[in-house]
């Protein structure tokens, strides 16, 4: 009979797992196991280190509701998600606007709007601003008709699930480019925030005495027909939390200037930011949006359990 001890468990596991049927099944779980165990060896973890360990996790599951994603924001401060993004992007064919988190405040269904809209439909304190610019493709052309998806915290740092009635939607919204690729919205500057902190994610960053703030900045979702879809945000320029995004989402090419005058805007006398995205073509099946609208993983999930 096989002796069981720390050098022999790793390969014990992974031979019974070898039956999956499921070949990237059985390959992502096989890596798991190895790098798993090899953690639990490196730090000698211990019984009363491993309780606790299994607690954080189930208080992050209880911690998660159809307003609210908790496995998905500890991705998110672990920098697993801005990795998995750095991944989608170097699998792209074509080069297109780099992707940044979608974030546990995504919300599908938001609702239309002209282009010239703003997507503040409260009233807000803080300052209007214009986004303009043109969606393109790999050779600079215009996509028509493309569709973006755009939403942010206010003023005050809060996003409309945190602020109203979850089913009250605020400052998002879904945009279509003309038939140049053109598009042009206006909404308020937004603020940066501290995320959630009142769950075991919060309590993990307390511990590991990180700010746990994340720089001002505007979620865009967009996508074509025959392009591949872009999961990404702009990040303003001269938040002091630029350089040290709790979830590891800031890129240097992402950072966006808001300018007090720029000719070429269709607000006049608006504070407006400029930025063109660039649409790579489509290629095989799958989402590359790390992320999701709360609400959906949790039907998956009970529709699994019944």
């Amino acid at each position: 009979m096989r002796v069981i001890d720390e050098n022999t468990i790793t390969d014990a596991a992974i031979e019974q797992m070898a039956s999956t049927p499921n070949p990237r099944l059985r390959q992502i779980m096989e890596a798991a196991v190895r790098h798993l165990h090899a953690f639990a060896r490196e730090v000698d973890l211990t019984p009363d280190e491993w309780i606790e360990g299994i607690k954080f996790l189930t208080a992050t599951g209880q911690m998660c509701s159809a307003y609210r994603q908790e496995f998905i924001l500890l991705s998110d401060t672990m920098g697993l998600s801005s990795l998995i993004n750095s991944l989608h992007d170097r699998r792209a064919t074509e080069a297109g606007t780099k992707s940044s988190l979608l974030g546990p405040f995504y919300r599908q269904d938001s609702p239309t709007f002209e282009l010239g809209e703003s997507i503040a439909t409260k009233a807000h304190g803080g300052p209007e601003i214009g986004i303009y610019g043109r969606v393109t493709d790999g050779a600079g052309k215009g996509v028509p008709h493309a569709s973006i998806e755009i939403w942010q915290p206010d003023e005050d740092g809060d996003y409309d699930l945190q602020k109203h009635d979850p089913k009250e939607m605020d400052l998002r919204g879904r945009f279509f480019t003309d038939a140049e690729g053109r598009f042009y919205l206006r909404t308020i500057r937004p603020l940066g925030y501290m995320i959630p902190m009142d769950g075991p994610v919060g309590d993990m960053i307390r511990a590991q005495k990180r700010h746990g703030y994340r720089p001002a900045h505007i979620h865009f979702l967009i996508g074509a027909p025959g392009y591949r879809e872009v999961v990404t945000a702009l990040y303003i320029a001269g938040d002091e939390h630029i350089e040290s995004d709790t979830v590891f989402g800031v890129t240097e090419s992402l950072v966006a200037h808001v300018q007090d005058r720029d000719e070429a805007s269709p607000f006049n006398g608006m504070p407006v930011i400029r930025y063109d995205f660039q649409l790579g073509a489509v290629q095989g099946a799958g989402s590359g949006r790390v992320g999701a609208d709360p609400s959906q993983i949790l039907k998956k999930t009970e529709a699994a359990a019944d």
